[in-house]
């Protein structure tokens, strides 16, 4: 397979959003889709408003709920990921205070959680639930000693 040029781009609704260490992340998710056996071509990490989110969950999904993320698969090939992942900073944010965990670490989580969607995990069962929190858990802990 012809090697592709990964691009991973950063969108902010308010670009006094902070997201440090950008460089390192992308890093990090390039090694993901990697390890997965994908090779990631173009992914949009877009980081939001609950408002913004909640409107596009309506829309597109026809779901009426806060949510913390919502992935689009735009791949024509089943061994290129190329995405959109919507991210609410609002949700990130009062998650992190729930689970006591830092602002950056829980965006991680979800930025690996969209990833892993696109690499075909789900999480709809209670299994695919525990599979999923143990792949985010995986490469949280790789970030933490691999990228910091």
């Amino acid at each position: 397979m012809k090697q592709l040029k990964t691009k991973i781009c950063l969108n902010k609704q308010n670009q006094k959003i902070n997201i440090p260490r950008w460089k390192q992340i992308k890093g990090w998710l390039t090694s993901i889709g990697n390890i997965e056996n994908y090779q990631i071509g173009l992914l949009n990490y877009n980081i939001v408003t609950d408002e913004y989110l909640l409107e596009l969950n309506n829309r597109v999904l026809k779901h009426n709920y806060y949510t913390d993320i919502i992935t689009f698969n735009l791949s024509d090939s089943k061994d290129v990921i190329e995405g959109d992942i919507y991210i609410s900073i609002d949700r990130v944010n009062e998650n992190a205070t729930v689970f006591h965990v830092k602002r950056m670490e829980e965006m991680r989580r979800v930025m690996a959680h969209g990833l892993l969607h696109l690499c075909g995990y789900n999480d709809k069962t209670p299994q695919q639930k525990i599979e999923m929190k143990e792949k985010e858990n995986f490469y949280l802990e790789r970030y933490n000693t691999t990228y910091k």
